[in-house]
């Protein structure tokens, strides 16, 4: 994980922390703009910026670091998604991947793909075994958060500037509540049901689709037969029935050195042969020593499978997949991680969400780096 939510061993916390679909609205295009980026650009697929040291990641006139440099984007600015195309890779990293604007060219792994898709609130909530609420997930590239229980106690909302406060396109979490402002716009109260510090907050309800039942279903639950194999070395994930493969992905997979640049085994995914234990809808994540960590809400559709905090694990903070890029977890783009979480067991229902089981019960895992 390499995240801007924001730095503080995912590992040694898990350990302890572990003892209906909106219709579309047409509306005004600054509804959760960043006030520096006036509108939303149009296309179907927007690049959001996630870079966060400002004023560093830049367009250029041709597929190259050394191009000469158009302007920069700011924190969160969107361009349209042209096209990806192949130019140099840069120096602190072998992808070649750049996206084509209309500008000019941006480093590509640098960009979450994402859509502006507002939805139409539901004026109520579902009710599951007695609790009101639903799994939500985020349509628009941001969505501004308020803190509706203060003080702060995630370290991220603590770090944070509160204009930063914000859920990202892919994230998912649980809204148990709606209420109207006095200017007639619905909020969703927002909560985290796993791994949470506490926060609570309300968010513009536009921003959110509400998850089905049916989205949760397992993929082929008739299937006992099931592996999936992870190779380090060509950062990829493949997923068997038997002896076919049936999913295949690209991840990013642990790093290899520290950020000074020195080999760190701790970083790496753990090879291997391990098993998922414990799945949730999402979770709230955190780790990493002071200054140099992670605090990470909602990341969704995440598969544990080891006891130190390792897992498979939706990613809207890089778009860097083919290198590895975490503290030794396997991030994956928001559509694999969810196929995944569907066909792997333990199988987990819409509420409560989460689910844990005997470490030796769920899906194999196979972690291999082979010499080639």
């Amino acid at each position: 994980m390499n995240d801007k939510s924001w730095r503080i061993n995912r590992r040694d916390f898990l350990k302890k922390s572990l003892a209906g679909v909106g219709s579309l609205l047409i509306l005004p295009k600054n509804l959760h703009i960043n006030p520096l980026q006036k509108e939303w650009p149009v296309g179907e697929h927007l690049g959001r910026n996630v870079v966060y040291q400002p004023n560093t990641l830049a367009i250029r006139s041709a597929p190259d670091e050394n191009a000469s440099v158009i302007r920069v984007l700011t924190e969160d600015e969107c361009v349209t998604w042209n096209r990806e195309v192949i130019g140099k890779a840069p120096r602190f990293s072998p992808s070649k991947k750049w996206l084509e604007t209309e500008e000019g060219y941006i480093f590509s792994p640098s960009l979450q793909r994402v859509k502006y898709l507002p939805n139409q609130p539901l004026t109520e909530l579902p009710i599951f075994n007695g609790e009101q609420g639903m799994w939500c997930e985020v349509t628009v590239p941001y969505v501004n958060l308020e803190l509706a229980n203060p003080p702060a106690r995630s370290p991220w909302v603590i770090e944070a500037p509160q204009n930063l406060w914000r859920l990202y396109y892919s994230q998912v979490v649980w809204v148990d509540e709606i209420i109207t402002n006095s200017d007639g716009q619905q909020r969703y109260r927002i909560i985290e049901k796993y791994g949470s510090y506490g926060d609570i907050f309300w968010a513009d309800a536009t921003a959110f689709r509400p998850i089905s039942e049916e989205e949760v279903s397992p993929i082929h639950p008739e299937v006992g037969d099931k592996k999936i194999r992870v190779n380090i070395n060509s950062q990829t994930l493949s997923c068997f029935e038997g002896d076919r493969e049936v999913y295949f992905c690209q991840i990013a997979s642990g790093k290899k050195n520290d950020v000074f640049g020195n080999p760190d085994d701790a970083l790496k995914t753990p090879t291997g042969e391990h098993f998922i234990y414990r799945k949730s809808i999402s979770f709230h994540m955190s780790g990493g020593a002071s200054g140099a960590g992670w605090d990470t809400m909602a990341i969704p559709w995440t598969s544990l499978f080891t006891g130190s905090g390792v897992a498979i694990h939706s990613t809207h903070w890089h778009n860097d997949f083919g290198t590895p890029k975490s503290h030794g977890c396997v991030n994956t783009t928001a559509e694999d991680a969810k196929w995944i979480f569907r066909w792997t067991t333990p199988l987990v229902s819409y509420f409560p969400g989460d689910l844990t089981i005997n470490t030796f019960e769920g899906t194999k895992i196979e972690v291999i780096e082979p010499l080639y």
